[in-house]
């Protein structure tokens, strides 16, 4: 494994990062990804306005944020749906925040972050129906949010590409495209990719077999609404683009992913960064690749939005 001067001064950040006051271990994995994303995200760019809305639900709300960009340019505007990695078990609006940022401002398109429930808390499929149940409420309430529903897509990175991809599969045909960065797949962690990077860099195999045994309950082992791999019927699913990391545990787990969907006759593209680790995504402050991420993502945004316009 060879990797560039900036990774391995990342890495060796990584190393000193100790959570603040951490109550027991699940409270420091999360408090050990909020740190991370503090101090390797960069500069947060404004935008025009964040708002903060609790959406009801029968037994509990679901939290999101509102990012809107900046140079508003027309009354209804296009949306994103940003659904948050952190292994099911981590997470959150300020781990995300800088690059949801920069998400608005490049797509110029509103941007609503899902504060789903987490596991062990809450197993699946308590996330999921939270992310399904956003979904439908943005769509059923776009006037009063200022959105377009017919221009809406979704982005999903690690965990959150699995629960995008989920999402997909039952209300896809709502969404007009969807983006999964490094996607996590599957949990047999039985690939060349795990074989190679069971230890790291960023991700590890215990810690991953630990968050998955949080998040699913043995009944739902072969759920493919949990476990993207297994899908079979991708009919709902809109065109995707998929970002993979060369040096990620989960990038083989991604590709094929990536090509179920291609054989499901789904259009698929796929852009591999070569010297990324996992979680690059949280690293602008060291790494162009989030910038040239981030430009590929709104160009795909812009195409398929655009593409709906034409129609």
């Amino acid at each position: 494994m060879q990797l560039t001067p900036k990774i391995n001064q990342i890495l060796t950040h990584l190393e000193k990062i100790q959570s603040f006051n951490a109550q027991d271990s699940m409270d420091d994995t999360r408090k050990y990804l909020e740190t991370m994303s503090f101090q390797l995200s960069g500069k947060r760019e404004a935008v025009a306005m964040i708002e903060e809305l609790n959406i009801p639900h029968e037994s509990h709300q679901i939290p999101i944020r509102i990012y809107r960009p900046k140079g508003k340019v027309r009354q209804e505007e296009p949306a994103i749906i940003y659904i948050h990695g952190g292994w099911f078990i981590a997470g959150g609006f300020e781990t995300h925040d800088a690059v949801v940022r920069k998400l608005a401002n490049k797509t110029k398109a509103t941007v609503i972050f899902v504060d789903y429930r987490l596991a062990p808390e809450h197993p699946f499929p308590a996330g999921l129906n939270d992310c399904i149940d956003t979904v439908k409420w943005i769509i059923e309430n776009s006037a009063s949010l200022g959105i377009d529903k017919n221009r809406i897509g979704i982005i999903g990175d690690s965990a959150g590409g699995a629960l995008a991809t989920a999402v997909s599969t039952q209300i896809g045909e709502q969404l007009k495209f969807q983006v999964l960065i490094y996607p996590a797949a599957d949990n047999q962690f039985n690939t060349q990719s795990w074989k190679t990077y069971e230890n790291g860099p960023v991700l590890n195999k215990q810690g991953g077999i630990e968050a998955w045994k949080h998040y699913l309950p043995e009944q739902e082992f072969n759920n493919p609404l949990a476990i993207p791999i297994l899908i079979k019927d991708f009919k709902n699913t809109p065109r995707t683009l998929v970002l993979l990391a060369e040096h990620d545990p989960l990038v083989d787990d991604g590709k094929t992913l990536a090509e179920n969907m291609k054989n499901a006759n789904i259009s698929v593209t796929t852009s591999f960064y070569k010297d990324m680790v996992h979680g690059f995504m949280h690293m602008g402050e060291i790494l162009d690749e989030v910038q040239t991420a981030i430009d590929e993502m709104a160009e795909f945004a812009s195409q398929n939005f655009e593409t709906v316009r034409a129609n």
